[in-house]
């Protein structure tokens, strides 16, 4: 294969957005329905709430927590047979759960298993999306991140279509067969061959280097802040409105309000991505801000027309921040050593989205209501957008040296680390 100079912007990438439109639908679109079959799991097994919660937190804690491994195994096989791997393994985990007799298979096989499969997907298909789009690499993800939005609104209510008719334990082999099409995602993936990564090492090689790689690192703790706050509104806002004497209806149908306004976001935010001169940074940095102003304004407003024009508001900042979030990385270091990056990146960033959520919970049983969850919250997000400033090239003014994102990876990564010579041997 020719190795090209640069992304080829388009051709078969096309094709590899397609791919991650309908792998982000069949990952994150499952886990946020997954909640469908709480209900039921409650009643089939007599066990508490929190101990039927925990099986779709272990799925999230092992999809995140796992990305570094599938990252590294796509830097030496290549993102297609590890995606295709990934795929395997969910469906098998959806399998085996349907013959669950008690908890612990159901922990094992959705939450370690497909876990494991949903690890070896994400990251891996972004990558490689992020290889073949340099000019309109934010649009084409945030295309790909559509995914999320539109499967949230469709298998919620399938989901609860084949309770109906088959009962959870045959709804759980029908999902399986669902999310057996994570192989056809996968075989999609076809990376190009990019003259950048003839001076690329091996995972190791990659993984040390980024460790040393101080805007990468600051780039790290900014999304982990964000990720801190991010997520509040989707697990709060309704507990928050009810705490207003809203109705359980209206206040769902607010947070899907804010669900709708994500995917005009993701889409908006994309296009704007591309078309603004200058860093994506600076977008990137305009829409943290103003989440976290949105969120610290949520405990402020009474009047059902302001809680629904901040629901409007932080649907689509939030939704905008999105795509963006993922393609800074490939400008810092480059689109060589991005399979290592966005698994290292994924894997510290669920520490805030796993610290988050208790950490509100617990300001609302000291305080008695969630004005200070929210409003610590929103700091996190404006602590994040500060660090983004510290990143290069955001007060560079926009020209030809920087009108092309390959051009932003910043000279610190070519910089020599020691590296034991036998682990570069290896790799």
């Amino acid at each position: 294969m020719v190795r090209a100079a640069e992304p080829p912007d388009g051709g078969w990438g096309w094709m590899v957005v397609l791919s991650a439109f309908f792998q982000s639908a069949l990952v994150f679109g499952v886990l946020r329905s997954f909640g469908v079959f709480f209900v039921e799991f409650v009643a089939a097994f007599e066990e508490q709430a929190s101990r039927i919660s925990w099986i779709a937190s272990i799925g999230i804690a092992v999809q995140q927590f796992g990305s570094p491994v599938g990252s590294a195994l796509s830097t030496k096989f290549g993102p297609r047979p590890v995606v295709m791997t990934g795929g395997v393994l969910a469906a098998l985990g959806m399998l085996l759960a349907s013959f669950a007799t008690s908890l612990t298979h159901l922990y094992l096989s959705i939450g370690l298993l497909s876990g494991s499969g949903w690890a070896l997907t994400f990251a891996p298909t972004l990558a490689c999306l992020s290889c073949y789009f340099s000019r309109r690499r934010s649009l084409a993800t945030g295309l790909a991140l559509t995914g999320v939005g539109l499967s949230s609104f469709a298998f919620a209510p399938l989901f609860q279509w084949l309770l109906s008719c088959y009962a959870w334990r045959g709804s759980l082999l029908l999902l399986s067969a669902i999310s057996l099409h994570l192989v056809a995602c996968g075989a999609l993936l076809r990376p190009p061959s990019l003259a950048e990564e003839t001076a690329v090492g091996g995972p190791r090689a990659q993984l040390t280097s980024l460790l040393h790689h101080g805007p990468f690192l600051r780039y790290t703790v900014a999304l982990t802040l964000i990720n801190t706050g991010y997520f509040i509104p989707y697990l709060h806002l309704v507990a928050h409105l009810q705490d207003l004497d809203w109705d359980p209806l209206p206040a769902a149908f607010l947070l899907s309000v804010a669900a709708i306004s994500d995917l005009v976001g993701r889409v908006a935010s994309g296009w704007l991505g591309d078309a603004v001169p200058g860093p994506v940074t600076r977008l990137l940095m305009l829409w943290t801000t103003l989440t976290g102003v949105s969120l610290a304004l949520f405990p402020i407003a009474r009047a059902p027309t302001a809680l629904v024009a901040l629901a409007v508001a932080y649907g689509f900042t939030s939704g905008a921040l999105a795509p963006l979030a993922f393609s800074v990385l490939p400008e810092l270091v480059g689109t060589s050593r991005i399979y290592c990056g966005l698994g290292l990146l994924q894997m510290i960033e669920s520490i805030g989205g796993l610290l988050g959520p208790p950490l509100s919970g617990f300001l609302r049983d000291v305080t008695g209501n969630y004005t200070a969850s929210f409003v610590v919250a929103g700091a996190f997000l404006l602590s994040g957008s500060g660090v983004l400033i510290t990143l290069p090239h955001f007060f560079s003014c926009f020209s030809a040296a920087t009108s092309r994102p390959q051009d932003l990876v910043t000279e610190a990564l070519d910089t020599k680390v020691p590296l034991p010579k036998e682990g570069l041997e290896e790799d």
